[in-house]
């Protein structure tokens, strides 16, 4: 498989375990969704406003783009809002990587921020970007096991890959 395969996979796998999360989490109440608990971001909806913020931190990366609204800075957080902008974010992000070659995907950013430097390729940033969503995904489901929400999505990538071929 093709770098650009495998990336674009992964990019898909990302919006397919958002939207899977969506779906599991736009059933529940939203007190539960703004339920405080000891967390690194309190509360499920927290939780899912930073990896919203996070996953358009790296899209401005991956895409060279400065456009990044500051997820971060907002505390009027709407549940049906955020449903829509991480579902709209991951879907840009997997047509993003769709569209981009294997040199478009190895070509190096440089980032300097007050907390890292790095000079790599589009590909890990992405990597990275999955690795962080898929992290925090994993705190989600702990959170709700706290709070009584026991019946979350299985979306692993390997689940992914199997539903996927299943379809075909």
């Amino acid at each position: 498989m093709s770098l650009q395969k495998f990336m674009a996979n992964n990019a898909n796998y990302h919006a397919w375990a958002t939207q899977k999360f969506i779906d599991w989490l736009s059933s529940k109440p939203d007190e539960l969704l703004y339920q405080e608990v000891p967390s690194s971001f309190n509360s499920i909806i927290k939780t899912l406003n930073h990896i919203w913020a996070t996953d358009a931190y790296w899209y401005s990366i991956i895409a060279e783009t400065s456009n990044v609204e500051n997820r971060s800075e907002v505390t009027d957080l709407i549940s049906k809002e955020i449903f829509e902008g991480m579902a709209h974010r991951a879907n840009e992000i997997s047509k993003l990587i769709i569209s981009y070659s294997e040199k478009e995907l190895s070509k190096t950013v440089k980032i300097e921020t007050p907390w890292f430097k790095c000079d790599l390729p589009k590909y890990e940033y992405l990597q990275q970007l999955i690795n962080h969503a898929t992290y925090h995904r994993g705190q989600i489901v702990t959170i709700g096991r706290n709070i009584g929400i026991t019946d979350g999505s299985n979306t692993d990538y390997n689940f992914y890959n199997v539903c996927k071929l299943q379809m075909h």
